[in-house]
């Protein structure tokens, strides 16, 4: 089954808003075994709307739209596709009282306008939004269905998982002439090797493969992903026993064998050893704290930062003392030692990771030109620094930064 996403709103068009939906809807569809064949940003105009459906409609059994729901003039969608689907607009008591309830805290939204939210197209299947007042409308159009979904992402994401997805799901079982595919994709992670370097690693690899299978390099701030991909032709098992092989040969520089966040994999290390980590941050400014407490459970392993961007507070926080930063410069293994430890030992962690270079665009030197960038790991055991090149753009220098503190914390954590 075949699906395409159209993502509506002219915010999208002219930078405003990063569309983050798309691909999340990917994975997830992915996961249902549901190819997704095209996406395309909309403005919010009707012709171009219109246009967009005949097109997707063309090429997919499934076309899901995000965007254009909400009470304003400028939003558009639901008006687009009562004209599309030959309807008109009535008003549902469902809807109405969900949205009453909604706001039964605050009664200033309640006015004329979020009552046009529940007008909803006669002819369409109303699904609950659990989370907002935009309805989420599913519309038949022979074989093919289309659902429309708001394009705030919390809303969206709660939307597929809860009502649209399972919907899907209930549908293509009813249609009998369709074979469900099995899309299955594995990954694997690595870093210490530039892409060409592994490319050739892996030619004769390649060369063996079947043409069922399809890898993918995805490199990206120092790591590569590799993505092995079936497209509904290949068991489980035959696929699982040429990424095995794959293991094989890329073990030396193997960082996951899943597609997970680098934070997510060492928060579960420091989990299962039930050590704790803290970090002291200088030119990442907070980025690596923001990683390690991103996802839900982070509190179990994660305590704190020192975010000692001015030298005042290495010097008066972290005590890096005056005359050190004088002989070495703040930029150099000895700073971000004393860094490290005194984080540790003043949050009261197991670990901690410090960080200390120059992100740009000035402030380089011929001997510490921009990018230049030292990290420093303490653990139980012992302390760690490495000095780091990391390009000369500055939030390039920083994402790697982080990118080369969690994979060296993974390493350290699995053999210490």
């Amino acid at each position: 089954m075949r699906a395409e996403v159209i993502t509506i709103g002219d915010e999208l068009l002219i930078g405003q808003v990063v569309d983050t939906n798309s691909a999340w809807i990917a994975e997830k569809l992915n996961e249902y075994g549901i190819e997704l064949f095209q996406i395309t940003s909309v403005h919010d105009n009707r012709e171009h709307i219109i246009a967009a459906l005949d097109e997707a409609f063309s090429r997919a059994d499934i076309v899901l739209t995000t965007g254009g729901l909400g009470p304003t003039k400028d939003d558009i969608t639901k008006h687009v596709l009562c004209e599309y689907f030959e309807t008109h607009l009535i008003e549902d008591a469902s809807v109405r009282a969900h949205i009453m309830d909604l706001y039964k805290e605050r009664p200033d939204v309640l006015n004329r306008l979020t009552a046009t939210q529940w007008l909803v197209p006669e002819n369409a299947l109303i699904l609950e939004n659990r989370v907002g007042s935009a309805p989420l409308m599913v519309f038949h159009h022979g074989k093919q269905i289309l659902a429309s979904m708001p394009g705030v992402p919390y809303e969206m994401k709660i939307a597929m998982e809860e009502q649209i997805l399972p919907y899907i799901r209930d549908y293509e079982s009813k249609i009998t002439n369709y074979k469900s595919e099995h899309i299955l994709h594995r990954t694997l992670q690595v870093s210490g090797i530039p892409e060409s370097s592994l490319a050739i690693i892996l030619e004769d690899y390649e060369n063996e493969m079947p043409s069922a299978l399809h890898l993918a390099y995805l490199p990206k701030d120092g790591m590569i992903r590799l993505r092995l991909s079936s497209y509904g032709e290949m068991s489980k098992e035959e696929v699982d026993t040429w990424f095995e092989r794959l293991k094989g040969q890329v073990a030396p520089y193997l960082i996951a064998d899943a597609d997970e966040p680098l934070e997510v994999i060492a928060g579960n290390l420091l989990k299962q050893k039930g050590m704790t980590i803290a970090t002291a941050e200088s030119c990442t400014g907070g980025k690596l704290a923001s990683l390690l407490n991103k996802h839900a459970g982070s509190s179990a392993f994660y305590y704190g930062s020192v975010i000692s961007y001015d030298n005042s507070v290495k010097e008066h926080l972290l005590g890096v003392p005056e005359s050190l930063i004088k002989e070495k410069g703040v930029v150099s293994e000895e700073v971000v030692r004393i860094m490290a430890e005194s984080a540790k030992q003043q949050i009261g962690t197991d670990y901690a990771i410090a960080t200390s270079g120059i992100a740009g665009p000035t402030g380089g030197s011929p001997e510490k030109p921009v990018g230049t960038v030292w990290i420093a790991w303490t653990t139980p055991k012992n302390t760690y620094a490495e000095c780091f090149h990391l390009g000369k753009l500055r939030d390039q220098i920083t994402d790697r930064a982080c990118v080369k503190a969690l994979v060296k914390l993974i390493q350290i954590l699995r053999t210490e």
